[in-house]
């Protein structure tokens, strides 16, 4: 009972927060997304078919991605959702941001062990996936968090 009451508790704290990162980046609101919402299905066919493939990792994509395991209701997610939305522009044709909502698609968050959001799964061309989860203190040092782990687990991979 004390858990939900701190849940609550911090929720509260936290809405004022979520308001100001919920806000549209253009001024219009209607700016196409950058991010591609992700289905089983969709993960099945670009990243990894772990159906075909259930004890080895096999990616599928064309390029590195990020998956951003999110919902709705995180207020962790929705300070990382316009930050991704900038990265997933700024890294066009480098690397793919995908968005996974683990209320949506609950299978894909208990193959990869979900239990925290936000969680990250950085997959790059060769090798293995890395996984991370939480973000920073702010939303600048989220964004640099999320660069540096762009580059490293991504980018420099490649070279």
């Amino acid at each position: 009972m004390n858990t939900r009451i701190i849940k609550v508790f911090m929720l509260a704290l936290l809405f004022p927060v979520i308001l100001v990162a919920h806000q549209p980046t253009s001024p219009a609101g209607n700016e196409e997304k950058a991010t591609t919402q992700m289905t089983k299905a969709d993960f099945l066919e670009k990243i990894m078919d772990y159906e075909k493939n259930p004890t080895q990792w096999v990616y599928k994509g064309d390029k590195p991605c990020l998956v951003d395991f999110y919902a709705d209701w995180c207020g962790p997610c929705r300070i990382t959702s316009p930050i991704l939305e900038e990265l997933a522009r700024e890294y066009k044709g480098k690397v793919n941001i995908y968005k996974v909502n683990v209320d949506k698609e609950k299978e894909l968050s208990q193959v990869f062990g979900i239990s925290g959001i936000p969680a990250f799964l950085y997959c790059p061309m060769d090798g293995k996936p890395t996984m991370t989860s939480g973000i920073a203190r702010d939303k600048e040092q989220t964004k640099q968090m999320f660069r540096d782990n762009i580059e490293k687990l991504l980018l420099s991979k490649n070279e």
